[in-house]
């Protein structure tokens, strides 16, 4: 894995986006963990800090937690407040920055505004996370597209879930990209395993 800061989104919710932030920080001398939107419990950043064991201060508070495990538009208008674009800046670190994105792209954020509104903003390359199973070559190519359309740059694909070696090779031959590891279902999750998983990484 190389030295940048990256934005981790998914092809839909609980694809494993909040298991691949904690591979990266575990697998990092100097990760910072960034949650920008938290919608609802269980905390994603409370998360990935008891699969590693990291210490507080390599995770960096929310710009919004909401209490409702909605679309963040849904969620921010149900505790009548508007989340707001210009609110969010890549906070300045001495490491790397791991920041993991809220749902999916196309997510909306407020009336005008989608989650790829921010990662446009932030600039940062793209892993994508995707299920490895059946549907997931057509959703993870839309999303791939969507990111290519954009101008983002698109560092890979990690693949959640049974190895499908069809599934990986069209992902890879019709999105023009590279699944850049992919990972099993785990019976527990480990410090250890975390860090062989980004050594896999490719």
């Amino acid at each position: 894995m190389n030295s940048k800061s990256v934005f981790i989104t998914g092809t839909d919710t609980g694809v494993g986006k909040t298991l691949v932030a904690a591979i990266l920080m575990a697998g990092m001398e100097n990760g910072y963990y960034w949650k920008p939107i938290q919608s609802g419990p269980p905390a994603d950043t409370q998360a990935v800090r008891e699969m590693t064991g990291l210490a507080a201060d390599r995770f960096l508070p929310e710009t919004y937690r909401l209490s409702h495990p909605l679309s963040p538009h849904a969620a921010a208008r149900r505790e009548g407040i508007r989340i707001h674009l210009e609110d969010f800046q890549l906070p300045v670190q001495a490491g790397r920055l791991v920041v993991e994105g809220a749902g999916g792209i196309m997510v909306p954020i407020n009336e005008n505004q989608l989650m790829l509104d921010l990662m446009k903003q932030l600039a940062l390359p793209v892993i994508l996370v995707a299920r490895s199973t059946l549907g997931t070559i057509n959703h993870t190519l839309l999303s791939l597209d969507v990111l290519n359309r954009h101008g983002l740059e698109i560092l890979g694909v990690v693949m959640n879930g049974p190895r499908d070696p069809s599934n990986k090779s069209a992902i890879e031959y019709y999105g023009r990209t590279r699944v850049i590891l992919e990972i099993e279902p785990m019976r527990a999750i480990r410090r250890d395993a975390l860090v062989q998983h980004f050594n896999k990484m490719d």
